[in-house]
């Protein structure tokens, strides 16, 4: 009979172990897990930052249904990252986060609690077999009647403060195995809420954001950037024949100026070459007089 109670009292032991053995191993990778996923769904907010802010300076340098499709793609982007924002931090981290690291005390309270009433039963279970053994020996040594009723009693004490404790304990892992049942679904149950919410707006947004996308004109675009190289095509031929005007305007004013520069030089060569001919015609009738005069002078001589 004592055989079977250890035998029994070792499976229970086992089996409570067992279980507190495998919530400290699985709540613990799931408070590890979340916590990643919680931090990573904050990075998210960031990358998402830069991506809006690249739209938005790549949108002012093209042309305006791009552009205008393009912010109002970086305004809806933006305004997930604002949902997100509570779900990281008001919503997984309180909700999910802190209940699982809080498992970590409950499971450590838990073993505390295990490892106690190991020790308390091993000491009733030494009270047990010790009284037994005084028992049989009040047999053999025909001892006093008094004290063989004295150990009998110790014995059912001992037996009855083991079971009490035993029961004790088993109430103590039943209540942690409800309550962490109960935890776990209710974080989950938390976290699918959370990850519904979010989603739910977010497809709300972009729902929109993809209607504004789909709707972009992109013949319009073409023709637009189509007419502005036409025109910038027609502005360059108008300059470059204002630049030939230009040219030609100089040209003929150089040349009218060589022109009259050439007449000016004819003219006052003409004038040097008919005042040079006066000269000489004054000095051949200066000589011509003069021959006259001397004729003269010497008939009358």
């Amino acid at each position: 009979l004592l055989l079977n109670r250890q035998l029994t009292h070792y499976r229970q032991i086992k089996s409570m172990e067992l279980t507190v053995s495998h919530a400290e191993k699985h709540l613990g990778q799931f408070c590890s897990l979340l916590a990643s996923y919680t931090r990573k769904t904050g990075k998210l907010r960031d990358q998402a930052d830069m991506l809006v802010r690249q739209l938005n300076d790549f949108s002012n340098t093209d042309d305006p249904e791009l552009r205008t499709c393009l912010k109002n793609l970086g305004e809806d982007m933006a305004m997930v990252q604002d949902y997100r924002q509570p779900e990281v931090r008001e919503r997984l981290e309180i909700k999910v986060v802190t209940p699982l690291k809080a498992y970590g005390d409950i499971v450590e309270n838990k073993r505390v609690s295990l490892h106690t009433w190991k020790r308390t039963h091993c000491r009733f279970h030494t009270v047990i077999i010790r009284q037994n053994t005084d028992s049989s020996l009040t047999h053999t040594r025909i001892i006093p009647l008094l004290f063989g009723f004295q150990a009998e009693e110790n014995a059912q004490k001992a037996t009855n403060n083991a079971h009490r404790s035993t029961r004790q304990l088993e109430e103590t892992i039943s209540d942690f195995q409800r309550q962490k049942l109960e935890d776990i679904k209710r974080i989950f149950t938390d976290f699918i809420t959370v990850e519904m919410v979010f989603h739910a707006k977010a497809l709300e947004v972009y729902t929109h954001t993809f209607q504004n996308l789909d709707s972009m004109d992109i013949d319009k675009d073409l023709e637009v950037r189509h007419t502005h190289t036409f025109q910038n095509l027609d502005s360059m031929d108008i300059d470059k024949d204002l630049e030939v005007r230009h040219t030609h305007t100089f040209q003929n004013l150089d040349s009218m100026d060589i022109d009259k520069d050439l007449e000016s030089r004819s003219s006052i060569l003409q004038r040097q070459r008919g005042v040079e001919e006066e000269e000489e015609d004054e000095e051949e009738e200066d000589a011509s007089l003069h021959t006259h005069v001397h004729t003269h002078i010497q008939i009358a001589v």
